[in-house]
């Protein structure tokens, strides 16, 4: 039964303009047009039209979103915000006061979200100010994942991953691009982003009844922010389930409608609506960054949490994933004075969890794990010198590792090697439990991705992840456990990263070496010969990448013949470590023959 919504306002007809004032009296770097109540439209408080030698980035649309648009005015980021009434949008003749209010000669770029008034009006106002003079962009954002591909002329609606476009395209004005340049940022962060909403209840508008559209149980799969129906009205599930179906839907690749494969770098938006508990956003995302990362393969490298876009008091959430790379991410990151986007978010992500700190006299399992033994056993010390010497190879090959990338990726696959060889070494003495192989190659796993960014940390911690738990079923480790153990790490890197073998990646190196380690200690070679010809196996397997077509990471972009002029970096740096850690091994073995 519906009934009268609950709200503390005076005038439902002056919701949006007492908001306007109270944000302006928060936040002094923000001040409004003197128009009530035809004109409501937020301003930079520090921006003269008569002295502003950037491109203004303008956006706006109906009440009812905030802090969306004009909770995001300000310095590095929007530089006016005009609002219509509730769910309505801003007639063009706001529109065009805003522009007039803050365009100077370098001109303005006008974000529009893709609903029909907004597109109208907006339009309406551009081509107005075009007419006066003014020079004026316009970037539609339609990000909307949860319907199937539009018919007609509709298309996609804009969510909340136009709050990331809006910071993209401020970043690019405060950073005194052309207006031609700064409209072309904005539009190509549109077209990286996909969002998908789940709401628990619909909103109540201002003075009216609550709708009981949605009763006890039920939820409902991509409503949209103005309570329009969405794809399916299902029953209530638990949020892991629920955060589990937005992503696979926004990464679908039946629609395609973002450009994100396994092994992408990806920025993560949990958006709340307006009436749903940080609590219950934050475990959302909880469970959508591992997911993002071990189930489709991605490099989660921000992630914002919070309300953004809501739509009055709606209960839900919606998720946003957009394509990154260094040039989005460094515009994420710049700074802005905006008074709702988050601080605090920009940088590479240290370690999740650190272990509970205890007074030295306790002795804990979790003091073992986290500390070296003070006596090495035989395998540990045989352990420690093969670490050691693996870290120490890719350290003195980080020049050459960069050399080879320059021709067939981004350059950076030696120094991201060596950041992880670096706190491979830092960690081997303070916090590796030699003694336990097992818990040693989980720790290396976290040393690595503390620091290497990007995919080869993933991979590199999933590899050691699927070692660790290869080993830990054995309570004594030999040469068997550890080729059981090669063979489901490689088997985790494949399945989570997509590539096998051929694709030119580190995988053709490390699957032949666990073809051949497996191949000669079942024909019953000793453990040191049979990791001998595994370290050969690896180094052919790398060298042969030459003649591969890459299926996999940066090179796929590059053509056949350059690739043909060098190897794959990523396996001629596992053939590296791998021999090294042999040679050291065989040192500890056999010291005569060394």
């Amino acid at each position: 039964m519906a009934y009268q919504g609950k709200k503390l306002i005076n005038d439902p007809d002056e919701v949006v303009t007492e908001f306007i004032e109270g944000l302006v009296e928060t936040y002094p770097g923000l001040q409004y047009l003197d128009g009530f109540p035809q004109i409501k439209v937020v301003l930079r408080a520090d921006v003269s039209i008569d002295t502003y030698n950037k491109v203004a980035v303008i956006s706006g649309g109906g009440s009812g979103h905030e802090p969306a648009q004009t909770g995001f005015v300000g310095e590095g980021m929007l530089t006016a915000a005009i609002s219509g009434d509730v769910f309505t949008s801003p007639p063009a003749t706001s529109i065009l006061a805003a522009i007039r209010a803050v365009t100077g000669p370098k001109g303005c770029l006008l974000i529009v979200t893709n609903y029909t008034g907004d597109r109208l009006n907006f339009g309406l106002a551009a081509e107005q100010a075009k007419s006066e003079g003014y020079k004026v962009e316009t970037v539609i954002v339609g990000d909307d994942c949860a319907l199937p591909p539009p018919r007609g002329i509709a298309g996609r609606r804009g969510l909340a991953g136009t709050i990331l476009v809006h910071k993209v395209a401020g970043a690019a004005a405060e950073a005194g691009l052309s207006l031609a340049d700064v409209a072309a940022e904005a539009k190509h962060a549109s077209e990286m982003v996909g969002t998908m909403g789940v709401a628990l209840s619909v909103c109540t508008l201002p003075g009216q009844v609550t709708s009981d559209r949605l009763g006890p149980g039920l939820m409902e799969l991509g409503l949209g922010i103005h309570g329009e129906p969405g794809a399916a009205v299902v029953d209530l599930q638990p949020v892991d389930i629920v955060v589990s179906h937005v992503l696979r839907q926004i990464l679908s690749p039946e629609t395609q409608y973002v450009p994100i494969r396994r092994g992408s770098r990806v920025v993560l938006m949990i958006n709340g609506l307006g009436g749903t508990p940080m609590m219950e956003l934050m475990i959302a995302t909880r469970k959508a960054v591992p997911e993002l990362q071990l189930e489709h393969g991605l490099a989660v490298e921000r992630v914002y949490t919070g309300s953004f876009m809501t739509s009055l008091d709606m209960a839900g959430f919606s998720i946003s994933i957009m394509r990154a790379d260094e040039a989005i991410l460094q515009r994420l990151d710049a700074p802005t004075k905006a008074p709702y986007w988050p601080v605090g978010v920009e940088g590479n992500r240290p370690p999740a969890k650190i272990p509970v700190p205890l007074p030295p006299s306790c002795s804990t399992r979790n003091d073992e794990i986290l500390s070296q033994p003070h006596k090495l056993t035989e395998q540990g010390c045989v352990l420690e010198a093969a670490i050691e010497a693996a870290a120490k190879e890719i350290i003195n090959l980080k020049d050459q590792l960069n050399e080879w990338d320059s021709k067939v990726g981004d350059g950076d696959c030696g120094t991201t090697m060596y950041r992880g060889a670096v706190a491979v070494l830092e960690d081997v003495k303070k916090r590796y439990p030699m003694n336990d192989a097992a818990e040693t190659v989980n720790e290396i796993g976290t040393s690595i991705r503390r620091v290497m960014g990007g995919t080869s940390g993933i991979l590199y911690d999933i590899f050691c992840k699927a070692a660790y738990a290869s080993l830990k079923r054995s309570s004594i480790i030999t040469a068997k456990q550890w080729s059981d153990a090669l063979e489901a790490s490689i088997a985790a890197v494949s399945k989570y990263g997509g590539a096998d073998a051929g694709y030119r990646t580190m995988l053709d190196a490390l699957i032949p070496a666990s073809a051949v380690l497996k191949e000669r200690l079942d024909a019953g070679d000793d453990p040191l010969t049979a990791f001998h010809l595994s370290s050969e196996a690896a180094l052919i397997g790398a060298e042969s990448t030459k003649h591969m077509q890459a299926q996999a990471g940066r090179s796929t972009y590059v053509a056949v013949d350059l690739l043909a002029l060098v190897p794959d970096p990523g396996a001629m740096a596992v053939a590296a470590w791998y021999k090294a850690a042999f040679l050291a091994v065989k040192s500890k073995l056999q010291p005569s023959e060394s």
